[in-house]
């Protein structure tokens, strides 16, 4: 719908510069050759729109026969020479049929097309023809920047679609497994702790699988996510893992791209906690600041552990999908001391308000 009002709006403002062309050729006809304002506009506005279809029609196709990218300049420009050239004779002959039914029509002269305003309406048919050409090329160069444009937008979905189906393949397999072990030995120790096990891990699973790579997701969202999976975990872990999370309110309705945490919170439990003996605590902060979001993700370590290999391909995600939905208006900083290692995520703080 919204092409074909383009269209006829284009059809409309395309008719309308012809009209006035019309009516400057009026006034020209008024001023050389001592005739009426009115027989200067029958005979000029009717002409011009004439020559408005034959150029618009004409030019088009050509202009989509010979692309510019496609063809020689020289085959380009010989072709509207003559094209040019033979739009113009006609609409001269055109305008002397039209000049001598009008002068039938009211039994008086309305225009005398004579020799030299022959050659002017010649001139000017040509010039005119090569403009509507040109107007044609640059149409059809932003259509074609339009549609590349599309295209590269829809690669880009497509390609975050891919992203995070890939990073659902990447949730640890360990994780799951672990889970199913957990749950496997709880059945004959606590059946109804493993009754909830089972519900969260679905639940889990359920939600990262209605996740669209293309729909950002509120925060309260992914706060709710992080949670499913700290519950699985502790399970595993017990009270060595513990949880903590300090989030604004303000924050909580704040847009960010689906599963964006769970890359940071899970490297957090697997390459932080996992490493402590006595265990330690995972904290998710986040507030809003303005027209920005921070989230930071802070976990305790082993003083004397280094930095795990795998830890990073987690963190190389997030820093790619925040990089192509927000571009330098995100940034990811990690830090590290003696006793935490953290993560924070800075991301303009959008809301299903601010799209409205």
């Amino acid at each position: 719908m919204n092409g074909g009002f383009r269209a006829r709006r284009g059809a409309a403002l395309y008719l309308l510069a012809w009209l006035m062309l019309g009516v400057l050729m009026a006034g020209l006809l008024v001023a050389t050759q001592d005739v009426g304002v009115l027989p200067g506009l029958l005979f000029a506005v009717p002409m011009m729109l004439l020559y408005a279809g034959v150029c618009g029609f004409s030019a088009y196709y050509l202009c989509r026969a010979y692309p510019l990218a496609q063809r020689r300049l020289g085959a380009v420009l010989l072709v509207f020479l003559c094209s040019g050239a033979t739009a113009a004779l006609m609409w001269c002959a055109a305008g002397s049929a039209w000049a001598g039914l009008c002068a039938l029509l009211l039994d008086t002269r309305v225009v005398e097309v004579n020799r030299p305003f022959a050659a002017l309406m010649f001139g000017t048919g040509v010039l005119l023809y090569w403009m509507s050409a040109v107007g044609h090329y640059l149409a059809l160069e932003f259509e074609r920047a339009r549609r590349a444009e599309t295209q590269a937008l829809e690669a880009r979905l497509l390609a975050q679609d891919a992203e995070l189906r890939m990073l659902r393949t990447q949730i640890d397999p360990h994780f799951l497994f672990n889970s199913l072990n957990s749950i496997s030995a709880l059945t004959s120790i606590d059946a109804k702790r493993a009754r909830d096990m089972t519900l969260q891990l679905a639940g889990f699973f359920r939600q990262t699988l209605g996740l669209e790579a293309h729909r950002k997701v509120a925060l309260r969202e992914e706060v709710a996510l992080v949670e499913r999976f700290v519950a699985i975990e502790a399970v595993r872990f017990g009270p060595r893992l513990r949880f903590a999370q300090e989030v604004g309110d303000d924050a909580l309705d704040c847009l960010l791209p689906p599963m964006i945490l769970q890359p940071l919170v899970e490297n957090a439990v697997k390459h932080g906690i996992g490493g402590l003996l006595d265990g330690g605590c995972v904290t998710l902060t986040a507030q809003r600041a303005g027209s920005q979001l921070h989230i930071r993700v802070e976990n305790d370590v082993d003083i004397e552990d280094a930095p795990r290999p795998g830890a990073g391909i987690g963190m190389e995600n997030v820093r790619q999908r925040l990089a192509t939905a927000y571009g330098i208006e995100s940034s990811v900083h990690v830090t590290r001391d003696a006793e935490k290692f953290r993560v924070e995520l800075v991301l303009p703080a959008q809301t299903d308000k601010d799209k409205e």
